[in-house]
Parts: structure tokens; sequence; C-alpha cells
């Protein structure tokens, strides 16, 4: 009789149970969907990094002025913004080949900077490594008619050289970005070849003021380079990315930030003695000082963001301003 007292429990089957307010029947409901954005011709642009532009024109500027000194027919413009199309086009290149390799890589997933395309999931990787293809595919035609109105042939090899250079900075098994080797080869390339080899194929010689100028142009891309490298990095090296930012510790890159930055007003001096107009380019320095006070007293991405645009406009400025010096 006990036992009659008691109340029948129904079993009820789960699957038939409606989920509550559309949810599924797991608590807490389903898990958030992420959504990511489509690129859109902005994020495009952006991915090009504009900012960084300023390291291709000024080596093309300071190149070009120096032809002009030992040119008898005085200006090759042809020649020179066919040079400034390789230069912007390998600059553009490289930096959608960062995107993708770092991608791809995973190194982007601890990036504290601007989303990237590939690392951001906006963009397809195949669609952001077609990109930089073409760009170096543009440097390569303006690389070769170049070439073919000075008559040396051996530049095409330079010019695969710079391609090459320009993919493995951050592409395939042992990128060199990735063991503190970046600085070395964008002051080679960004710097004394940019440089001299503007001045060579418009004059078919290289002087003084274009080593000079491009040994200038070097340091202030690697200026460039580390202040970047210093906004990320403790998160490259959880990505085990070993920039020399990353490898010399934080307060060493900050004051290799600032001898970067300020040799080329050094080699400045030896321009001031012999071209007038030479020390107006110090007026450079409103926009390098507070670069190199943001660096070194910095300690948020915004702020390293901002002092990279400000050594961006250092160089610019620079070169533009340098290179007018010389000229006229």
């Amino acid at each position: 009789m006990a036992n009659a007292s008691r109340p029948v429990q129904k079993r009820i089957d789960p699957s038939k149970v409606p989920a509550r307010n559309g949810r599924s029947g797991r608590p807490g409901g389903q898990p958030p969907r992420v959504v990511v954005k489509k690129a859109t011709f902005g994020d495009w642009v952006g991915g090009a990094r504009l900012r960084t532009l300023p390291l291709a024109i000024a080596p093309v500027a300071l190149g070009t002025a120096s032809a002009y000194l030992i040119s008898s027919p005085g200006w090759h413009w042809v020649r020179a913004l066919l040079a400034l199309a390789v230069a912007l086009c390998l600059q553009i290149g490289v930096n959608y080949a960062n995107d993708y390799s770092d991608g791809v890589r995973g190194t982007d997933r601890y990036r504290v900077g601007p989303s990237r395309l590939t690392g951001s999931g906006a963009a397809k990787p195949r669609a952001v490594l077609v990109v930089a293809l073409v760009f170096f595919g543009l440097a390569g035609i303006a690389g070769l008619i170049l070439t073919v109105l000075t008559g040396y042939y051996w530049l095409l090899a330079v010019g695969a050289v710079c391609i090459v250079v320009a993919y493995f900075y951050t592409g395939g098994k042992r990128p060199y970005g990735y063991y503190g080797l970046g600085e070395v080869f964008v002051f080679v390339f960004f710097g004394l070849v940019a440089t001299a080899g503007t001045t060579f194929t418009q004059v078919g010689t290289v002087n003084i003021e274009s080593w000079l100028s491009g040994v200038a142009a070097g340091f202030l891309a690697c200026a460039v380079l580390m202040v970047n490298n210093l906004r990320d990095l403790e998160q490259d090296r959880l990505a085990k990315k070993r920039t020399l930012a990353v490898l010399v510790g934080n307060r060493a890159a900050r004051i290799l930030f600032t001898i970067f930055t300020v040799i080329p007003f050094v080699i400045l001096a030896f321009f001031s003695i012999f071209y007038d107009k030479a020390p107006f380019v110090y007026f450079t320095l409103l926009a390098a000082v507070p670069a190199i006070v943001i660096t070194l007293t910095g300690k948020t991405p915004p702020e390293f963001i901002l002092a990279l645009k400000l050594t961006s406009l250092t160089a610019l400025i620079f070169g533009l301003g340098l290179g007018a010096a010389v000229a006229f």
C-alpha cells in the first residue's frame, strides 16, 4: 500500500522536448557564431601598408638627385619613374607577402597592431598571395623595361635577387626575418641597392653622394622596422618570431632605434659642408625627435604606431629634402 501512494514518474524523451526561444536543448544554448567580415576595398588598400611607402620613395629621390650631379643631358625622368615603380611595387609586394606568410604561419594570432587580411580571416590566403605575386610581377616588368633602356642586362639578376629577398623575409621554411636579419637586408636593399641602383640606371656610375645618402636611407628604413617590431615584441616572442628587437631585448631595441634615426643626421653634416641648402633638411628633426622620445618612453601599441608614422614621415621628408638640396 505504501508504494501505491508514490506518484508515478513518466519518462520523457529529450529529443521530443522543443527548444526554448529557438535555442538548442544544451545548457547555455548554442555557442556564439563567429562571423568574419569579408575584406573590403579599403581593407585591401590598408594591406598595402601605405605608411611604409616612404621607404621606397626616399632612396629613389636621393639616387635621382645624385645622378643629376653627373648627368650631362640633365634629368632622366623616364628611368627615374621606372625606378620608382620598381621600388613601390616591391614594397607593396613584400607587404602583402608578409601578410600572407605571417597569416598562414599563425604568427598574427598574437598581433596587437592593425589587423591583417590573412590573419583576421577577412581574405583567403591564396588571394593575398596572388596579389603579392602580381606586385612582384609589376616590379619585374618595370625593371625589365629599365634594363632594356640602360643596356645593362646583368641588372636582371639584381632584380631577381630583390624579389627573392622580398618574399623570403617572412616566407619559406626559414624566413630570415624570423632570425634577426630583417634590419640587415632592409639596410642593404632599401638603402644601398635602391639608392645606388637608381643612380646607376640613370648615368651608368655611382658617386659618393649616392652611397652616403643610401646609407642614410637604409638606417631610416631600419628605424621604421625596429619601431614596428618593438610594438609587437612580446607577441613576436610568443610566436617564436626572433626579430632583432626580440633578440636584443626591449631596452636595447629602443636604443638601437635611436641610433638608426640619428645616424642619417650625422651624415647630413657632410652634405651641409658642400651643399648650401642641405642644412634646411635638419628641420626634419621636428618629426624625428618626437619619434625618438615616444619610442624611448612608449608602453602601448598606439604610441609605437604613432612613432612608426613619424619615422616614416622623417624618411620621406629627409629623402625628398636632401634630394632637392643636392640637385638644386
